[in-house]
């Protein structure tokens, strides 16, 4: 049936390999013609959409690639100057502009939404708190966001219907546009630690724990920014005197720096070794996962694709318990949560989680079911319906 239409993709942008480009190359599997409208497209850094025709709305700006969150103001206007009339299906996915798209009334447009603007709704006091860097504009944050703030609420009318990442992120949707949505948990790469899996399957290291054979480090990954908590994990790491990987890049990296140099000279913090092992390979990254004590997640995200790399290598986690987490974690199986984002109440589930064992074939059994075939699968068979409900409707 989806086969015959004219079937469109449209995103936000592409600028890094992260987890909504993840979403957005799953789509493009499944609809390989379709072309992928977007404002900015980095070739460089996503060599997966080599060959996919991408249309770049800012294509002719020099600096765009490396600097497009400067242009997100001029946004809302570039997706709805985006001639989608000729086809039957639009598929956006989104987490800023993208559902702003304007499309025929005989067109069905949905839309995976990964979150509702956090800038602009429920983050932005902490969004405008990181603008103050650029100080001779502050005083031009509040009116810019107050008119995103209201054409984001008007877009949203726009699809037809709305599919979410999370049940998290539905509630968002249903607090901030109104709307109903349908869970879709996004796609994860899992074949890229298959042969750990395999490894727990043969029974060659069928236990994780503090007896177990992998590593005696804490693992946090990400990009080093505010809100993720890099600096709670320190400060925990310190408390129980353990040592700490930490791997990724970001604007945090020189305060995180200066707050390990800062630890105190107690026999226990000592112990608190921290590497940063900045942005490194994927094979090196399924080793470092593989070999760790745990995974630390100390945010909230609206999904979290780390935890589920993690656990598919059969290591445990250690999250806090709220957002996306919560749907991907299964206490007391797979890893187990911390109440309170101090670095005591992490503290506390560190040793809470040194006291027991963990089964790492049954850690990586639990993620099978977010394998990007399911997505596959589910997204097509859910647009096949939606199709049908449409066509029936006009």
């Amino acid at each position: 049936m989806l086969d015959s239409l004219k079937i469109a993709i449209v995103c936000d942008w592409l600028t890094v390999a992260g987890g909504a480009e993840r979403v957005i190359l799953e789509m493009h599997e499944l609809f390989p013609r379709a072309p992928i409208f977007t404002t900015v497209f980095d070739e460089n850094e996503c060599k997966a959409f080599k060959g996919a025709d991408v249309r770049a709305a800012f294509k002719w700006i020099p600096f765009a690639r490396k600097m497009h969150r400067v242009l997100f103001p001029l946004m809302p206007a570039a997706f709805e100057r985006m001639d989608l009339s000729e086809y039957d299906l639009v598929l956006s996915s989104c987490h800023s502009a993208s559902k702003g798209v304007i499309t025929r009334p005989e067109t069905l447009h949905i839309c995976y939404c990964h979150s509702p603007m956090r800038y602009v709704w429920d983050r932005s006091q902490s969004y405008r708190a990181g603008f103050k860097r650029f100080a001779p504009f502050e005083p031009l944050y509040s009116p810019i966001l107050h008119n995103i703030r209201m054409w984001d609420r008007v877009a949203a009318e726009r699809p037809d219907k709305f599919l979410s990442n999370s049940s998290y992120i539905s509630e968002r949707i249903k607090k901030y546009y109104g709307r109903e949505s349908t869970v879709l948990y996004p796609p994860v790469d899992l074949s890229r630690f298959s042969a750990f899996s395999a490894r727990a399957d043969a029974g060659a290291q069928g236990t994780h724990g503090t007896q177990g054979t992998h590593g005696d480090y804490y693992l946090a990954v990400g990009r080093l920014i505010p809100y993720k908590r890099f600096d709670l994990v320190i400060e925990a790491a310190r408390q129980v005197g353990r040592p700490l990987k930490i791997v990724g890049e970001g604007p945090e990296y020189s305060a995180l720096r200066k707050l390990v140099r800062a630890c105190p000279a107690s026999a226990v913090a000592h112990k608190a070794k921290v590497e940063f092992l900045g942005k490194i390979n994927d094979e090196d990254l399924k080793s470092v996962y593989q070999n760790a004590k745990a995974l630390i997640f100390p945010q909230v995200e609206d999904f979290g694709i780390v935890p589920l790399e993690a656990m598919a290598s059969g290591t445990p986690v250690i999250a806090y318990g709220m957002g996306g987490a919560l749907e991907t974690v299964v206490d007391g199986v797979s890893g187990l949560f911390f109440d309170e984002q101090t670095p005591e109440s992490l503290a506390k589930a560190i040793r809470k989680f040194e006291k027991s064992h963990w089964d790492s074939a049954c850690v990586a059994a639990s993620v099978e079911k977010f394998s990007a075939p399911r997505f596959r699968a589910e997204l097509r068979h859910y647009l096949e319906e939606a199709w049908a409900k449409h066509q029936k409707s006009s």
